[in-house]
């Protein structure tokens, strides 16, 4: 694959910024495990790329009171896990422009802020967990994290498959 078109595989593997849409009947979880729908995972896709909110909305029933202590406990989490989500993907740009020089050093360096991105993200994962689970029982709690992590898979996949290993 030529670079230009790498990088745009790339960005929309990437997901910047990512957001998912209930509006177009997506849901995260399959009714069979194990097996995967690839046609359900277009749509998923397209979702996410849409509005992620109403997707989260979608697959987590909430009453109306543990609706209002969530949104804006789920806003601010959004943020904090995006700008780590930021810097992994700034890592992953830089691997991409030098892909065809890439160095040793180059290479060390890229891992190094690609690792450091996602041990950020994990952190305000747990962060995020924490303040959650003070405004949601631990159910709903765990439901939520499960679909972030669904999310969160998808797009490491998508990453993964568009980006070559280093030569």
């Amino acid at each position: 694959m030529k670079k230009p078109l790498r990088a745009l595989a790339c960005a929309v593997a990437l997901s910047l910024p990512l957001a998912a849409a209930a509006q177009q009947g997506a849901t995260v979880a399959t009714n069979t495990p194990g097996v995967v729908d690839n046609a359900a995972l277009a749509k998923l896709r397209n979702s996410l790329r849409t509005d992620r909110k109403a997707l989260v909305a979608k697959n987590l029933p909430l009453t109306e009171a543990e609706a209002k202590a969530f949104w804006p406990v789920y806003e601010k989490c959004r943020d904090s896990m995006e700008g780590a989500h930021r810097k992994v993907n700034r890592a992953i740009l830089d691997y991409i422009a030098a892909e065809d020089k890439m160095t040793d050093a180059n290479a060390k360096q890229i891992m190094g802020e690609a690792l450091a991105g996602e041990a950020e993200e994990v952190r305000a994962r747990k962060s995020c967990f924490d303040k959650v689970a003070k405004v949601l029982p631990g159910k709903k709690a765990a439901r939520y994290f499960q679909i972030e992590n669904k999310i969160a898979a998808l797009n490491r996949f998508d990453a993964a498959v568009a980006l070559p290993l280093v030569d």
